[in-house]
């Protein structure tokens, strides 16, 4: 069955049974597939809206990251609804899949601009909804960005980046790769150095000169060892309010490879001395919590490199519930 937002976005490869008494209690029985709304004025209620964007030939490492939309849909029926730390239950809230962006089969390019049109489209049509994006590898961020930008060009967007690297690599050696994504966002207007924050840089992952950019266009940055000195949850509390002052929108990208290879063995650029698993969920938490963040993507997370039991393919979709988990606790919080 095709959804209404065909022929841009394919509807998912496949879908779980939802229980015939209708009651559910873990995710994959709860989350629906667009193709079961048949009025596209009802979906416009999601509190969540999540888009597959299965591109890894734009890594400038081997990666098979185009693999994970469908890992992450098929790790659901791991999890439950109910999220005891916070004691809230997810499957209160409307999340939909819309599926995954069509993508060319040897054209990088028109596999980007599929993306921006996705995009576009997504938030034109959702406009209340938080997209959540579900990667690929870190190209796609610039391009989920874009297309927000052309859906919302009144709207002023910030980055909240959790990452190993700085990912601002010079266009002209590099291209529109997974270590481009913040200086084609730069470059192309879309989004202002001063209001890109990046926090989890950490060890001999990145080179002088990008930092050296990084400080000419007004990146604001941290290590994670001054991450870790003034805490993940206070390190980005100050982010977001100096975001906020600024910006309409703040877009949340997670990048995999913040991780310590120890956790995520399932990066195509895994590093020692990364963010623990615990970190990085209570850097998203804290930043789902705030108003302005609309929008979040996953990305680097190759399930080809994980291990049998799936430790990397887990975290990944143990991060979209607790962004979920943040968006729940905002919304109740202002009834």
């Amino acid at each position: 069955m095709k959804s209404f937002l065909y022929p841009t976005i394919n509807p998912p490869t496949f879908t779980w049974m939802r229980p015939e008494s209708g009651e559910v209690s873990k995710v994959h029985e709860w989350i629906q597939p667009i193709t079961a709304i048949t009025d596209p004025e009802e979906s416009k209620n999601a509190e969540v809206v999540i888009l597959g964007v299965p591109l890894s030939r734009s890594s400038i490492s081997a990666s098979g990251a185009s693999e994970f939309p469908e890992a992450f849909r098929r790790s659901w029926r791991s999890f439950a609804t109910y999220n005891l730390d916070d004691d809230v239950d997810l499957s209160e809230m409307t999340v939909l899949d819309a599926g995954d962006v069509q993508m060319h089969v040897t054209d990088i390019g028109k596999c980007h601009e599929n993306i921006i049109q996705a995009s576009a489209l997504v938030h034109s049509h959702f406009q209340s909804s938080k997209v959540c994006g579900i990667g690929g590898d870190h190209s796609i961020t610039a391009m989920m960005v874009k297309g927000l930008h052309e859906a919302k060009p009144t709207e002023k967007i910030g980055i909240l980046q959790f990452d190993t690297h700085f990912d601002l690599r010079d266009m002209s050696d590099n291209g529109p790769s997974n270590g481009t994504p913040m200086r084609n966002l730069i470059e192309s207007g879309v989004v202002e150095g001063s209001n890109m924050y990046n926090i989890g840089l950490h060890g001999f992952f990145n080179t002088k000169d990008l930092k050296q950019y990084a400080d000419e266009k007004g990146v604001n940055y941290f290590t994670l060892r001054e991450t870790r000195k003034k805490g993940i949850e206070e390190t980005v509390l100050q982010c977001l309010k100096e975001l906020s002052s600024k910006v309409d929108t703040i877009y949340l990208t997670v990048d995999m490879d913040v991780l310590d290879i120890a956790y995520a063995p399932g990066v195509p650029a895994s590093t020692p001395g990364g963010m623990t698993t615990a970190e990085l969920l209570e850097g998203v938490l804290a930043v789902a919590k705030h108003p302005k963040v609309k929008a979040m993507d996953i990305v680097c997370l190759d399930p080809l490199k994980d291990t049998l039991v799936q430790p990397t393919i887990k975290i990944g979709t143990h991060v979209f519930l607790t962004f979920l988990t943040g968006v729940m606790l905002r919304q109740n919080a202002s009834i």
